[in-house]
């Protein structure tokens, strides 16, 4: 790996870059980042208000946050290797003005459907600008000063995931979820003058091939697979048009992995999964932050939509669960040292289930002056479980392999961890859609509604906890209706929660099952 130093004005007699540029460096790529972290932090929260003012149905909200997921998940990999192959301030710049220009185009959405569009090319900003944030920093840093940076970096973008959701739920709250995008492009503008001006060029001159083939074959199969999830609820399972698109998805995927298999410069090296504790690793991680993926979308959902919070305390009730992450990150990335990683990562994944379940516990509830005994527990809970196994699992993930395979290790445990909350919001936003409409149907049954009402009534289904009386429905029979289809919605979140739960068990089982306490390869 070579360095290739900036431009001439920021070179001073020794031919090295100028004191002081490291500051600009942690400037731009913490900038960077937070448009991200924001973005994904406070959208959640924000997404009751966007769905009321744009009148999304629940499919659509599903695809305003797999849209970004999927070309973040696909391409990231890609986005890398561009980087170390063709520059990586180059590239990281391409992705930051991928990014704004995109967030600006979500933050002035006339419509739902283009504001989906817009979160496609945003997650392809977000493939290229991601990885660049971090090989930036290693490759600019020395050995010595590199762990200082990293960690003023991830401080920095704990900083922000914190006030993410209350930023989110203050914007919604004001009427302005736009917000939420729009201040991307002021953050990518300041961050593109540092690079511009300040931040050294750096590339590896041994980089491989670029596998694009490998990488159109994922996003083409994750798309389809994403498609025919969320349409089947509305069309059917058995509809050719989901048959036909699920089939042709696994198809794609299993040629990726063929392919993975032949190709020179593999996406995924298909060699690093003969390490049990690297598969284990990414096994936790696809289960878990699926798991997790799920809880963050459809908890400000319910709280809003059936609990009668405001955006704002909903944003707030995040507060607890990003505090004790933040907290508990570092003391338990020194338990591995000291007892390897099979307890942190048995013990962390088993709160968090546990913190599912005490989440689906309440039903309706009198709102925001109930949150400490309803809410409160089960994100108290799942916090501590998140900060126990964050750090320890990223330490299992970065010494499964030779340490010269580190970019690799880091890359692919990224790619999966995007795929999974691709998957499981497609895959249990599916769920949520079947089981509203039914738990919807259940709860009117006895209200006496006509036919016409009735039928009114599952097709406004399809908008979840943001469903209204229809017009068929008397005034007298409106207040009962508002009532049921809140039932139904916190009735359709604890089904949710126990799938999550048993999918934060299932990565239990796999650290039983693939994880050891083994030293790191040399």
């Amino acid at each position: 790996m070579s360095f290739h130093p900036p431009a001439r004005e920021n070179i001073n007699g020794a031919g090295m870059p100028e004191p002081g540029t490291g500051r600009w460096v942690l400037a731009a790529t913490i900038l960077a980042s937070s448009m991200a972290f924001i973005d994904g932090s406070a959208l959640t929260v924000a997404l009751p208000a966007l769905q009321a003012d744009l009148r999304a149905s629940g499919a659509e909200l599903l695809w305003i946050v797999d849209g970004y997921l999927l070309m973040l998940g696909a391409f990231i990999l890609v986005g890398g290797s561009l980087g170390d192959r063709f520059g990586r301030k180059r590239i990281f710049m391409i992705g930051i003005t991928l990014f704004a220009l995109s967030s600006l185009a979500c933050g002035l959405s006339p419509f739902t459907r283009f504001l989906i569009g817009a979160r496609i090319i945003q997650g392809a900003g977000g493939a290229l600008m991601i990885p660049g944030s971090l090989s930036i920093i290693t490759s600019f840093f020395t050995r010595e000063a590199r762990g200082r940076a990293i960690g003023t970096w991830s401080g920095a973008s704990t900083v922000v995931v914190v006030l993410g959701p209350f930023l989110g739920g203050l914007l919604a709250d004001a009427g302005f979820w736009r917000g939420v995008f729009l201040i991307n492009p002021p953050l990518a503008v300041v961050a593109l003058v540092i690079l511009l001006k300040k931040v050294p060029e750096s590339r590896d001159e041994e980089s491989g091939r670029l596998d694009a083939p490998g990488a159109v074959l994922a996003a083409a199969g994750l798309a389809l697979l994403t498609y025919s999830f969320i349409s089947a609820p509305a069309a059917g399972f058995g509809s050719p048009g989901i048959i036909l698109p699920l089939t042709a998805g696994l198809i794609l995927l299993a040629a990726l992995v063929i392919r993975e298999r032949r190709a020179v410069s593999p996406m995924i090296p298909p060699g690093i999964f003969r390490s049990r504790n690297f598969s284990g690793a990414n096994l936790l991680t696809l289960f878990l932050y699926g798991a997790l993926n799920v809880a963050t979308l459809f908890l400000p959902l319910n709280l809003v939509q059936a609990q009668g919070y405001t955006p704002l305390l909903a944003g707030l009730t995040f507060l607890p669960f990003s505090l004790l992450l933040a907290g508990l990150s570092r003391w338990s990335g020194g338990l591995v040292d000291r007892f390897g990683p099979r307890l942190p990562l048995t013990a962390g994944p088993s709160l968090v289930a546990a913190g599912f379940l005490l989440m689906a516990l309440p039903g309706v509830t009198s709102g925001p002056g109930n949150f400490w005994r309803t809410y409160l527990p089960g994100i108290f809970i799942l916090g501590a479980g998140m900060g126990l196994t964050v750090a320890p699992l990223t330490t299992t993930v970065m010494t499964a392999l030779p340490e010269r395979l580190a970019g690799v290790e880091s890359g692919v445990n990224n790619a999966v961890a995007r795929v999974a909350g691709l998957l499981a919001i497609a895959t249990i936003g599916a769920v949520a859609l079947i089981s509203f409409a039914r738990f919807l149907d259940t709860r009117t049954n006895n209200l006496g509604l006509n036919g016409a009402a009735r039928r009114e009534l599952q097709a406004e289904a399809s908008r979840l906890g943001e469903a209204k009386p229809p017009a068929a429905v008397p005034a007298s029979q409106a207040h009962a209706v508002r009532g049921a289809i809140k039932a139904a919605f916190a009735d359709t979140f604890r089904v949710l929660m126990v799938i999550c739960a048993a999918l934060a068990v299932t990565s239990v089982i796999m650290v039983q099952l693939l994880i050891r306490n083994e030293p790191r390869e040399n």
